[in-house]
């Protein structure tokens, strides 16, 4: 018996990279052609289950791991395409589309990329006349995301690097920063030094002077995350460049993902892996201990916990969001299963939005989802200021969670009844696409029903969508 998964070739793919193994070599090792498994990886021939077996057993994980589906997120992403406007008069049923994304993923992606294309258009369209661009999306930013949900957000080639930069900086002194400071000018012949920046500006390299200079004004946790992401950009250049080239990144995308990659190399080194699963598991996600342990903020800590993805060594599947106080999301990755809106904002019941109501404090929820899945969310906002009184403010929320079954490894889940489904709060990921009919904050009707009245005046409900006569149509 074969199984044919158009997403297996790409995670064998994956794996085999993350283990810096050619593709000569895994053939050698698994007894076949080293050009049958470059047609299995571009998933162009079907893999046997012996074989599937053999591959999972050479990288440690388990034969679930490679032929699980992503096609539930593929789902996600086409739902809300076809929950635009362009296809109002299309008819779809969200049957429709979860049918095509499962029988026909290749094609599912390349209308999701092709959908892109034409956001981008549109938007560059609206530039050029003065109308008003639509915000949250550029290609450029979903490639990138993409790549980074692809290779689950784990590169071990960058966690190695920052290993073996940090085993250097920690035998020049036990003070991470006295090291670091120490390791760039020993290394690479740079001084880091405080100094006042203009308004704007949070880090300035001079290279005739041989300096690396942050703004006085930033927080202690971010001005050694900046220098840590500079480092990155010199000791792991080959590494990142490497990463970049094997991606099918678009033409404008290689410079978001270096500065993405850098700062996963900037997170490796300031919380190295073992050290930090281990406090992850000790506290039990506790992520303001985490981040006093470790000297880094609230996000920080959020980002690297989404990271921990080393075969026989990972964390909880978790995802990350992160919000601001307008809707735009401006990061997100999941391997909770939880779908994040590709572009537009999300559910207004989902407590990262909620977080803004209560500001700086850690808020739970558990968020069910239509089709009755259950994820165990945090959300908790954050506020960066510029460096002077006067500054603007920036609102952030950030949000983190798991699939409701992993729940009891948080902290935050304690005093909690898990399974009680009256405590379950009813979530979607868009209005567009969400079958709820009875939400009261519904502020679009669904993309595959139709709204019509049955003429009653004098009545209104709390939404036209949800008034008790609103009659709905396929």
């Amino acid at each position: 018996m074969a199984k044919d998964n158009p997403q297996i070739g790409a995670r064998i793919q994956r794996l085999r990279r993350q283990a810096r193994t050619s593709q000569a070599e895994l053939a050698d090792i698994l007894g076949i052609s080293a050009s049958y498994l470059n047609l299995i990886e571009h998933n162009r021939r079907r893999i046997t289950v012996p074989l599937l077996m053999k591959i999972a057993g050479h990288f440690r994980v388990e034969p679930g791991e490679l032929v699980e589906s992503d096609e539930t997120r593929l789902t996600g992403d086409l739902m809300e395409i076809f929950g635009d406007d362009l296809f109002a008069e299309s008819a779809l049923t969200n049957q429709d589309i979860r049918d095509f994304a499962f029988s026909n993923p290749s094609v599912g992606r390349a209308v999701v990329r092709l959908f892109d294309q034409y956001r981008q258009l549109k938007t560059n369209s609206r530039l050029g006349t003065g109308a008003p661009a639509e915000t949250g999306h550029h290609v450029a930013t979903d490639a990138v995301s993409d790549f980074i949900q692809l290779n689950a957000n784990h590169f071990p080639t960058l966690e190695a690097a920052a290993e073996r930069v940090r085993a250097d900086i920690d035998q020049m002194s036990e003070n991470l920063e006295h090291g670091l400071r120490s390791y760039l000018f020993n290394v690479f012949g740079l001084n880091w030094r405080l100094a006042t920046l203009p308004p704007g500006i949070m880090q300035r390299v001079d290279t005739a002077g041989r300096e690396i200079l942050t703004a006085e004004a930033l927080p202690a946790e971010t001005s050694l995350f900046a220098v840590a992401h500079h480092l990155g950009l010199l000791a792991a250049t080959l590494d990142i460049e490497r990463l970049i080239g094997e991606s099918e990144l678009p033409a404008d995308a290689p410079v978001l993902a270096r500065n993405a990659l850098a700062s996963y190399f900037a997170a490796a080194l300031i919380m190295p892996y073992e050290p930090f699963l281990k406090a992850c598991r000790e506290t039990r996600y506790d992520i303001e201990r985490i981040g006093r342990r470790f000297r880094v903020s609230f996000e920080q800590v959020c980002h690297r916990m989404t990271t921990l993805q080393r075969p026989g060594q990972a964390g909880i599947p978790l995802h990350l969001v992160r919000t601001d106080i307008a809707g735009n999301i401006s990061k997100r990755f999941s391997l909770s299963g939880i779908h994040i809106p590709r572009h537009s904002g999300a559910c207004p019941r989902w407590n990262v939005y909620g977080a803004f109501l209560q500001q700086g404090q850690i808020n739970v929820q558990i968020s069910q989802m239509p089709e009755g899945q259950r994820y165990f969310c945090i959300a908790r906002t954050q506020t960066k200021s510029g460096p002077q009184y006067n500054a603007p403010r920036r609102h952030f929320s950030i949000g983190l969670g798991c699939h409701v079954s992993q729940a009891t490894q948080m902290i935050y889940s304690d005093g909690i009844d898990l399974n009680n489904p009256a405590l379950s709060v009813p979530i979607g990921v868009g209005c567009r696409i969400c079958p709820r009919l009875d939400c009261e904050q519904r502020a679009h009707p669904p993309a595959d029903h139709r709204f019509t009245s049955d003429g009653r005046e004098g009545e209104r409900g709390e939404s036209i969508y949800v008034h008790p006569n609103a009659q709905w149509g396929r």
